[in-house]
């Protein structure tokens, strides 16, 4: 679990960053998962756009991207959603201590 610090941390990190995904009327399938976890692996960090057309509310969308990729769900605000997962191999970014 990450910690208010570390949240706002990786909300600020995530400001600059543009959606790379987007869910729409399909809501979120498997094939989108693989993809976001991909980026999250070489990234740590991806936000995605929830479209006006999506069908399931946009709590349910952000836990299911969270649930799915294994990650831990940053932000939701308004229709955009920003996942943090700490990579493997590409580790970029450096939290803030826990305390």
């Amino acid at each position: 679990m990450l910690t208010t610090k570390q949240k706002s941390f990786l909300k600020s990190e995530a400001h600059h960053l543009a959606p790379i995904f987007q869910v729409g009327k399909g809501g979120v399938s498997d094939a989108m998962l693989v993809q976001i976890k991909e980026a999250l692996e070489k990234r740590e960090l991806v936000k995605i756009s929830i479209l006006q057309n999506n069908e399931d509310g946009k709590d349910e969308v952000a836990k299911a991207l969270a649930k799915g990729t294994k990650s831990q769900l940053v932000q939701l605000i308004g229709h955009t959603v920003v996942l943090y997962k700490q990579s493997v191999h590409n580790k970029r970014i450096e939290l803030p201590v826990k305390r």
